[in-house]
């Protein structure tokens, strides 16, 4: 008798063991997490294989090596000159701040010197600057004004040749900043410029000065 009690005493003791056991083990895996890792999404909306938050020239055109800021890059050996121009605009308006006409000064006193140079001038709107109105009646007029003023800048009062530059107009299609706060919208409100003279066309300048190597930034 005394042996059966005995068992029937251990059994007990070991089910209650193994329910503290199991009990432990299940909060154990209750408390436990797991960090698994957060994928994150790098835009680059022209595939030139520079993030859209630090390209500088979205909408690179296929097969062009772009440079650091996601602008096509030139190499020395074939330049003999490149120079960037950028002007901001006010909110609706074309009119070129003296700020820029002074900028733009410097690259026209350039492309004076380097007399064969060409100039690719883009122009851009920020998203509250373009209604849907004017996206069906006049699309990108506005940005199309900001090319045409520095175009016709450089043409009136430097006597650049207009054959030496052409101009683009992007509206509000080609963004560099986010256009959700007022700052991002003042930055996507501009104008790019790159003027460049390739090497085999240089003419009227020192070709063994070695100035003649150089990328002006404004």
């Amino acid at each position: 008798m005394k042996t059966k009690l005995r068992n029937t005493f251990l059994i007990l003791v070991s089910t209650l063991t193994l329910s503290a056991c199991q009990t432990s083990v299940s909060q154990n895996q209750a408390t436990q997490t797991t960090d698994l890792p957060v994928a994150k999404v790098i835009l680059d909306s022209d595939g030139d294989g520079v993030p859209d938050d630090i390209d500088e020239c979205p909408g690179t055109p296929i097969n062009i090596v772009p440079d650091e800021q996601g602008c096509p890059s030139y190499s020395d050996d074939n330049l003999g000159v490149k120079i960037e121009y950028r002007a901001f605009f006010a909110k609706g308006s074309s009119e070129l701040s003296k700020e820029y006409q002074l900028e733009l000064d410097k690259v026209a006193q350039k492309l004076q010197e380097y007399n064969t140079a060409t100039m690719r001038i883009e122009a851009h709107a920020s998203t509250d600057e373009v209604s849907a109105v004017d996206a069906v009646l006049q699309p990108n007029a506005l940005s199309r004004n900001r090319a045409l003023i520095v175009k016709n800048y450089l043409i009136m009062q430097h006597q650049i040749d207009p054959n030496r530059l052409s101009t683009f107009s992007y509206g509000a299609e080609q963004p560099i900043a986010p256009s959700d706060t007022e700052e991002g919208k003042s930055m996507n409100r501009r104008v790019y410029g790159l003027a460049t003279e390739p090497k085999d066309r240089v003419a009227h300048h020192n070709q063994n000065d070695s100035k003649s190597d150089i990328c002006v930034k404004f």
